[in-house]
């Protein structure tokens, strides 16, 4: 057989995943504080991106204008449960590429003329400042007034030993503790370690100890958490003998074995609950108060709000949602005044990367919206009279309902977060497992079944504490087909204590 070189033509389908593809993609997984982040690297690295300053209108927070260069554009949509009334429209589909949705789209003049005249730094608020407005000072600018950061529990300590200690020697051994101190406010250190590092005797580090363990908060720089419940305790003159017996068989607390602490403490019931009552007041971790990062609370991605005909009406959150521009008109003049190819090249890339940004977030925003919507279609129940009502779903459901992967649905529902009248949730909080009804009836939401098992569990009393099996007799008897090991697997999830437990915890209180 004669080896010669000879050119073939053959066809084939690939799959290819651009750059810009991939962008667009992994917009859809960031969460608002992430895309907002995403957003403020791409205005600093591409000189072509502008950040909007448009004023929100007062009168609703999403803007009405739309513009060819700024994202997002309309970002509300009525929904209408009673009837079958038309989703969203399906170019927010990103089973697609780009080119077949915005094939059409032209630039318009007054996004150009909007971008050139982009409002810069007025430099308002620190004349606000300088002049007094608003300030706490008399007039006069402060930069304490300008603090935020708390105090860590660190510097609390450290602000404490030096009222506390004078000797230099102890104020650095009393130093060296603070420094091990975790956030939880324990030393988790053997003191004749830190004495053979210190160079000093075992009792003198404990000594220094006993002077932190009477710092604020109670509590704080305890070995471990008995100890932690004990100072706590003695401070309020709580530390008789038999409530140090109890701290010295807190395990026995955990299992509920309160037969076997009256008996090892010498008390009755009557006794045994008020020491309880006494634990439950301490705080088993007083360093949290200080020195952690500040809690970010959680901001929706999309509103849902009850309308006058009965329907829902579905918004996104204007204010998470980035609002960027594309500056033409700086494009133009320095395409013009530039004659270097490879200047005009990287304006040219620098172009089409905001172009797509633009559009990737105006993406975003419309497959938001048409999940959302898609959502609460399935769940209005829940929306209307509770989690009892909450159906089974999963993503394919309404991957099938909206056109789209259901690889695009998994994406959207991440991180993102959905106000409701009945509060916050999670998007993925309503994709639950079904579980089977008895007779074949219409499957439950586990999610319900989880609030139908605490309910029963909460409702019951110390002569009739409902055993697993009593659960699965119960729910069975409502058509909810459920096997023991599910109704136990449910308790554990929700952290509450087996029958036996409840029993004793009871009866330690009747």
């Amino acid at each position: 057989m004669a080896l010669a070189p000879r050119l073939e033509l053959r066809q084939g389908q690939a799959l290819v995943m651009t750059p810009q593809l991939q962008q667009a993609i992994k917009l859809l997984q960031l969460s608002n504080l992430e895309l907002a982040d995403y957003v403020e690297q791409e205005l600093e690295r591409n000189p072509l991106l502008e950040a909007s300053a448009a004023e929100p209108e007062p009168e609703r927070p999403t803007a009405e204008r739309e513009s060819d260069f700024e994202a997002p554009v309309s970002t509300e949509t009525a929904l209408t449960l009673s009837e079958d009334g038309p989703l969203p429209g399906r170019d927010g589909d990103l089973d697609t590429d780009y080119d077949n949705v915005y094939a059409d789209e032209s630039r318009s003049d007054a996004a150009n003329d909007a971008a050139a005249i982009a409002p810069g730094p007025q430099g308002s608020d620190w004349q606000n400042v300088k002049s007094g407005g608003g300030g706490a000072n008399d007039g006069e600018f402060s930069f304490e007034s300008m603090l935020t950061r708390e105090a860590t529990l660190a510097e609390h300590l450290t602000e404490q030993l030096h009222m506390a200690i004078k000797e230099p020697r102890a104020r650095m051994i009393g130093a060296f503790l603070i420094d091990q101190v975790n956030e939880a406010g324990y030393i988790p250190v053997d003191m004749s370690e830190v004495a053979d590092r210190m160079g000093a005797e075992t009792a003198e580090v404990e000594a220094v100890l006993k002077v932190l363990q009477t710092f604020e908060p109670s509590g704080v720089c305890a070995r471990n958490l008995k100890e932690c419940l004990a100072i706590q305790l003695a401070e309020r003159d709580r530390l008789d003998p038999a409530m140090q017996v109890f701290l010295d068989h807190l395990e026995l607390f955990a299992r509920r074995d309160f037969d076997l602490l009256m008996k090892l403490c010498g008390a009755d019931r009557e006794d045994i609950a008020s020491m309880i009552d006494d634990i439950r007041t301490c705080n088993p971790k007083p360093g949290l108060a200080f020195g952690g990062e500040p809690v970010v609370p959680v901001i929706p991605d999309v509103f849902v709000r009850a309308r006058p005909d009965g329907g829902w009406a579905i918004e996104l959150n204007s204010e998470t949602l980035p609002r960027v521009l594309v500056n033409q008109q700086y494009y133009s003049e320095v395409s013009k005044l530039s004659a270097d190819p490879k200047a005009k090249a990287y304006l040219s890339e620098c172009l089409n990367n905001a172009n797509w940004l633009v559009k990737s977030l105006d993406q975003r925003a419309r497959t938001i919206l048409k999940v959302a919507s898609e959502i609460v279609r399935q769940q209005d129940g829940f929306l209307v009279h509770g989690i009892q009502h909450l159906k089974p779903l999963n993503l394919r459901t309404v991957a099938d309902a909206i056109s789209m992967h259901e690889s695009t649905v998994s994406r959207v529902t991440a991180n993102k977060y959905i106000a409701t009248p009945r509060g916050i949730f999670e998007m993925k909080y309503f994709f639950t497992s079904s579980i089977n009804a008895t007779e074949g009836g219409e499957a439950h939401s586990a999610e319900a079944v989880r609030h139908r098992i605490k309910d029963l569990i909460d409702a019951e009393n110390c002569d009739a504490v409902l055993s697993d099996d009593n659960i699965v007799d119960i729910l069975k008897g409502s058509g909810i087909d459920i096997a023991r090991r599910t109704v136990a697997k449910y308790r554990e999830a929700l952290n509450i204590p087996s029958s036996v437990q409840r029993r004793r915890e009871k009866k330690a209180y009747a």
